[in-house]
């Protein structure tokens, strides 16, 4: 298939930008001028890259260009805990940019749609309460998406990923916070640590696009479908930095309690997700901490 993915600078884009090569696709990325892929240096010619200037015609004329048979949309600006001066990027980056690209599908009769959401947009277990303003941004995206599953046709897979880890993850996620403490030894401030977190290795998550790939050629696809891509195995953070030194041999010097849970800090991740068919999470945690002691974190 020829698949146009944005975001595939980022850690969970440039891995599966690898996958998608690996079993024959020809990808096209979208992405803005500055943008550096450092992920995939390696097999950046087999690539397709057109750049896109921040316009709605822009991103028109690019996706008449690469005239993708699916489109990807991983791309997304994170803020945990944002200020009033984050707020015209939030915007621009997670409802604005994604509304451009699917008036660009509409346009070009481009039918066949995989979006990424977040665990995030479900604050206390509940159907939609979004755990800060990145996630209400997200939620936002998915009523211009109905309009234009509706109006156009396009046929859509909502994966809602959890926490996300693997190798060569330069976003300074817990792994990297811990590596890095194993390595120099430094003190760090925790919260309590109580918080429990679902964690799925990004060989699971990659997995989670392949399957929705076929399932959208396949036809089983009518409207928009959503899946939680979630191990169903949540570990509580005090308890997985304890497998974290079990495994590397080592005690880090983490002082629980030297900082508070963040505003709204999501303490049970959300359960209340469906499944997406075929797809089960096939590393578990400490198989996958120990494939991270192997390689760069």
């Amino acid at each position: 298939m020829r698949i146009l993915v944005t975001g595939a600078s980022g850690f969970v884009g440039g891995h599966l930008v690898q996958r998608l090569l690996k079993n024959q696709h020809q990808v096209h990325v979208l992405a803005r001028p500055e943008t550096e892929f450092l992920q995939f240096q390696n097999c950046l010619e087999k690539i397709v890259v057109h750049t896109h200037s921040g316009t709605t015609q822009n991103m028109v004329d690019n996706l008449g260009e690469a005239n993708p048979d699916v489109v990807i949309h991983l791309a997304s600006l994170f803020i945990a805990e944002h200020t009033s001066t984050d707020v015209e990027d939030l915007i621009n980056s997670n409802v604005l940019l994604s509304t451009q690209l699917l008036e660009s599908m509409a346009v070009h009769d481009i039918r066949l749609f995989i979006n990424v959401g977040t665990s995030w947009q479900h604050y206390g277990g509940e159907g939609y309460n979004p755990v800060n303003l990145y996630a209400a941004t997200k939620q936002a995206f998915r009523s211009m998406l109905r309009f234009y599953t509706e109006s156009s046709g396009i046929k859509v897979i909502n994966l809602e990923l959890f926490d996300t880890y693997g190798p060569n993850d330069r976003r300074g996620k817990l792994f990297s916070l811990l590596e890095r403490l194993r390595l120099n030894g430094e003190q760090i401030g925790m919260s309590p640590g109580h918080q429990r977190l679902d964690l799925v290795h990004i060989d699971d998550v990659c997995d989670a696009f392949l399957i929705s790939l076929e399932r959208l050629r396949s036809g089983q696809v009518e409207n928009i479908e959503t899946y939680s891509v979630c191990s169903g195995d949540s570990t509580e953070l005090k308890e997985l930095v304890g497998i974290y030194e079990d495994q590397a041999g080592v005690k880090l010097n983490v002082k629980w309690g030297g900082r508070d849970y963040r505003t709204r800090e999501v303490m049970i991740p959300w359960s209340g997700g469906a499944q997406l068919p075929g797809w089960a999470p096939q590393i578990k945690l400490r198989e996958g901490i120990k494939m991270l002691m192997k390689s760069d974190v």
